[in-house]
């Protein structure tokens, strides 16, 4: 009997890559696809050579836009599982790039489920939700609760998730939406705040001249660790009682809070350094975000327990050493 096949939308990125290395791990034969691929880029897998699993995964071209393209992928492959992370996924470029982030979205989330129709494909699929279809939250966030996007980014999850929905509910399709609130790694695009938090700090340990630009500080976040997110992914995926879930840690921190861990690890008084720059600041902000994450602790028995300091010690300890 040959290996179990998963195939992984948007295998270039953070969680993607991180997926397919726990995957590969277990002995599944992962098929990938990017973006970064489409367009021909001449480095575009760096997170796989970062985890050394740039030999082990097999990454095809695929315009997972283009329905017959995607039809084609199912068909020839018949994976297992499919976990779809691709998308344009900068909430501020989501502004700049309306129609882009919508397409990256929406269209991929039906040729999905489309494909699985009229297939008849009987494997699970799993779909990467946002914290973003909430809008701001002033309690922890349920499953349940008032959805008020505000953001393309946003809009065009709260939609996605609408049709996962549908269309299990409807056709019988095996296929839920992890609703996933922020979650960190080393791979963890540089266009992330977090990321250019500990980016710059290092250089204002080096430059006791070098100043660090933010926006709102007062902005409040639930933070994991995305490697026990991905974790996260494949349980819901193999449940026998497929639903949605929301994945978090139920823990809120303002972004000064980060800011001043991250400094403080590095001896450093964040408040000689960061500037707030009123201009950074964007319109619709969200100001609060945080999830509830007993109902998956208890349907599921996934819990985040990487805290905080020890996921910016990571991010710090990795920034240095590479």
């Amino acid at each position: 009997m040959g290996k179990k096949v998963s195939l992984v939308l948007g295998c270039s990125g953070q969680d993607g890559a991180l997926l397919s290395l726990s995957l590969l791990k277990q002995n599944y034969e992962v098929i990938g696809t990017s973006r970064k691929i489409e367009k021909k880029k001449v480095s575009p897998i760096n997170n796989h050579s970062i985890l050394g699993i740039e030999k082990d995964i097999r990454v095809v071209n695929c315009d997972i836009t283009n329905f017959d393209e995607v039809s084609y992928l199912i068909e020839k492959y018949k994976p297992k599982e499919v976990y779809n992370l691709a998308a344009q996924s900068s909430v501020g470029k989501s502004f700049d790039y309306p129609k882009e982030t919508i397409k990256s979205i929406v269209e991929v989330t039906l040729n999905l489920l489309e494909v699985s129709r009229q297939l008849n494909y009987n494997g699970n699929l799993f779909f990467a939700g946002s914290s973003e279809v909430f809008g701001n939250t002033k309690s922890k966030a349920t499953i349940e609760h008032k959805q008020k996007p505000v953001s393309p980014y946003g809009i065009a999850k709260q939609t996605s998730f609408n049709l996962v929905k549908l269309y299990r509910e409807l056709h019988d399709i095996n296929c839920i939406t992890g609703i996933l609130f922020n979650h960190e790694s080393p791979l963890r695009s540089k266009t992330f705040v977090t990321q250019k938090i500990i980016t710059e700090a290092l250089l204002c340990s080096k430059d006791k001249l070098h100043k660090l630009k933010l926006g709102n500080i007062n902005i409040e976040r639930d933070w994991g660790w995305a490697e026990e997110f991905v974790d996260g992914f494949q349980i819901m995926n193999r449940s026998l009682n497929l639903k949605d879930q929301i994945l978090c840690t139920g823990r809120k921190t303002k972004l000064k809070t980060f800011v001043s861990i991250v400094f403080e690890k590095l001896n450093l008084n964040w408040r000689d350094h960061v500037v707030v720059e009123p201009n950074f600041f964007r319109k619709g902000e969200i100001n609060t975000s945080y999830g509830d994450p007993y109902p998956i602790k208890n349907d599921l028995n996934w819990e985040a327990k990487v805290n905080l300091e020890t996921i910016i010690e990571k991010l710090i300890e990795f920034k240095i050493n590479s």
